[in-house]
């Protein structure tokens, strides 16, 4: 089974530690020499906070921090995602927590109530049916892995502090080894749905190795009976486990031995059913099909703008060529962290002097750098952001291909679209505001909040003309057309309509890609961390907070400051909830999505989009 953190989580983590569906942590680094010379000025007026929104005034905030807390308790004491243990511990933990919620008095509730309300029955809803999908690879796997339920029976025992009998413990071991080793023999069709199972089952292995080793470590030592009895046969394991999974790796899945070259990229597409109950808990009231018909008209509209920067640039209707151009300016080696540094004080003072949002001082002292490790470019080409920024730059030991894909991909008017979206007015403020402001609402954290917010600066400051030349909008228009192409060859792998190197052909022909670095998006959309719907919440939480802009600022009910500073005191959420709290919109018990965000589905190509078009 592939582990949940491959497959279902998102962004961050939980206030108490607990790794859940919607979250991926962030490292911190040390802080570079550079930072010494940010200004820290004191607080002005402009930095002050506006009032409104700035409290947490739910009565369910406790209730919502103990749900987090017992989970991450339970998380602790049941570690392994594949233990039978933890999957029946946690049925009957979310079916009470559904029935304690059930319990709670809804009437009373003012509106920041009833949003958490809502927001913790959706999370319930979605956390019982992660287990059943999990329970269903199990299961898929189960021929390949007949002997994994010992491994785990040691490990559980060994949890639940029962007495161990060493010799009893060193017969369990041997015949492991040998019925590990008599499956390895046995032959698997090499069938697509056999793939996928073997590519399961290989990464499962890897796991029970781990847990395996934790449960010797325990007793290793400490009991001299138990090493004296356990050690050879607990080696014998492990060579079986290591033998098994390096079968299935090379004989079945093709994949070469250590330093034999980048592994395929398989990943598990969960099918249409799973994609409409997954936007459902996201409340996105659209199908898997509305969506791809959004993309095909974002798609066609970069297209169009691409064309317009690309005559200005003297190329005429040849907008690959002025992409190409664009992919030429980057900067000398070593320069990089100094572009950086300047595109983000750029983004800073724009949005300080046009009063779009607040920006805490120390929000803009505490943020750092660091440099992309050559292994981790291989699955992020791009930067990554938060209260630190790592940025992608090749270094002296790539190949020389590699490097100049790694210089063009990360050319100077990439960067300036990239860099803001990754720290302020994005990600970094983001996270700055989320650990102070309701920040028991990241127990629903989600990327169409997280990642949404971060693509919707790239628009608004498009629309408010934050380019300056074509090729700044040749940049920006990149980034855009790339969420876009999210979009569809994420939702395409998912419904079987496209396979990993389908994917990565699109970005390359219609995306505009080096093929080093699609590869690397693709590999990191579907063997990386990231579950399903994580792709295609850049562009449609986007359009949301766009939609919601256009409501409240655009009617001038709120002020630009008023709105940003609202959204990001409010905690994170689905943008559908985002909206009921600042309309201020009573909520029933029961609500489920209607917003209809999005606009009219089929402009453009008529729903005749790029993904057709590149079939």
């Amino acid at each position: 089974m592939p582990s949940r953190k491959t497959t279902i989580l998102v962004a961050g983590a939980l206030a108490a530690g607990l790794s859940s569906p919607r979250r991926v942590a962030n490292a911190a680094p040390q802080s570079t020499p550079r930072e010494s010379a940010r200004s820290t000025g004191a607080p002005t007026e402009s930095n002050s906070p506006a009032p409104e929104f700035s409290a947490a005034d739910s009565e369910l905030r406790d209730f919502v921090e103990r749900f987090s807390t017992d989970r991450a308790a339970l998380s602790r004491r049941y570690p392994v995602e594949q233990s039978p243990e933890r999957i029946a511990r946690l049925k009957p933990f979310y079916d009470d927590w559904k029935g304690q919620l059930a319990r709670t008095s809804f009437e009373p509730l003012g509106v920041e109530g009833r949003i958490d309300h809502v927001l913790l029955r959706h999370q319930l809803d979605y956390e019982l049916r992660l287990l059943e999908r999990e329970e269903g690879w199990l299961r898929e796997t189960a021929p390949l892995l007949p002997f994994v339920p010992r491994i785990l029976a040691l490990n559980d025992a060994r949890l639940r502090m029962e007495t161990l009998e060493p010799a009893a413990a060193a017969s369990t071991l041997d015949k492991l080894a040998s019925d590990v080793t008599a499956t390895a023999r046995k032959p698997v069709e090499a069938n697509r749905a056999s793939k996928l199972a073997a590519f399961r089952a290989q990464e499962e292995l890897a796991s029970l190795k781990q847990v395996l080793q934790s449960w010797y470590d325990f007793y290793a030592g400490y009991d001299p009976v138990f090493t004296w009895w356990a050690l050879a046969p607990y080696k014998k394991v492990v060579s079986a486990l290591d033998g098994y999974r390096s079968s299935l790796r090379e004989n079945v899945l093709g994949i070469q031995p250590k330093g034999g070259g980048d592994e395929p990229i398989v990943g598990t597409p969960i099918g249409r059913e799973a994609l409409v109950a997954d936007l459902a808990s996201e409340m996105i009231p659209y199908t898997p099909e509305d969506l791809l018909a959004v993309a095909d008209r974002e798609f066609a509209w970069c297209e169009a703008e691409m064309k317009k920067a690309s005559r200005e640039m003297g190329f005429g209707e040849n907008a690959q060529a002025a992409l190409e151009k664009v992919k030429t300016l980057y900067v000398e080696p070593g320069k990089q962290p100094d572009l950086i540094r300047d595109l983000a004080r750029e983004a800073e003072a724009y949005v300080e002097q046009n009063d779009l949002v607040t920006v805490p001082p120390l929000a803009k002292e505490v943020w750092r750098m660091q440099m992309m490790s050559p292994e981790r470019q291989k699955v992020n080409p791009f930067f990554t952001g938060g209260e630190v920024i790592s940025v992608s730059f090749p270094t002296d030991t790539m190949d020389h291909d590699d490097k100049l894909m790694s210089l063009r991909g990360n050319n100077v008017h990439f960067a300036r679209a990239t860099v803001f979206h990754e720290l302020i007015p994005g990600h970094h403020l983001q996270g700055f505001m989320n650990a102070r402001y309701n920040a028991h609402r990241r127990a629903f954290r989600t990327p169409f909040w997280g990642e949404g917010w971060a693509l919707y600066w790239e628009m608004l400051l498009w629309d408010r003309g934050f380019q300056k030349t074509p090729e700044n909008r040749v940049g920006m228009l990149f980034w855009r057309m790339h969420r876009a192409a999210r979009i569809i060859f994420s939702l395409s792998f998912h419904l079987g309509e496209m396979s990993p190197q389908d994917c990565i052909d699109f970005l390359v022909d219609r995306g505009g890609h080096e093929r080093a670095n699609a590869t690397a998006e693709v590999r990191r959309s579907f063997n990386g961390s990231y579950p399903p719907l994580y792709q295609l919440a850049y562009m449609m939480g986007g359009l949301q907070f766009r939609a919601l802009h256009e409501e409240l600022v655009g009617s001038g009910r709120m002020t630009n400051r008023e709105f940003h500073d609202a959204v990001l005191r409010g905690g994170t959420m689905p943008v559908e909830m985002v909206r009921a709290r600042l309309t201020k919109q009573i909520l029933a018990r029961d609500h489920r999505a209607s917003w209809k965000f999005a606009g009219p589905l089929r402009q453009g190509y008529g729903g005749q989009g790029p993904l057709k078009a590149a079939k």
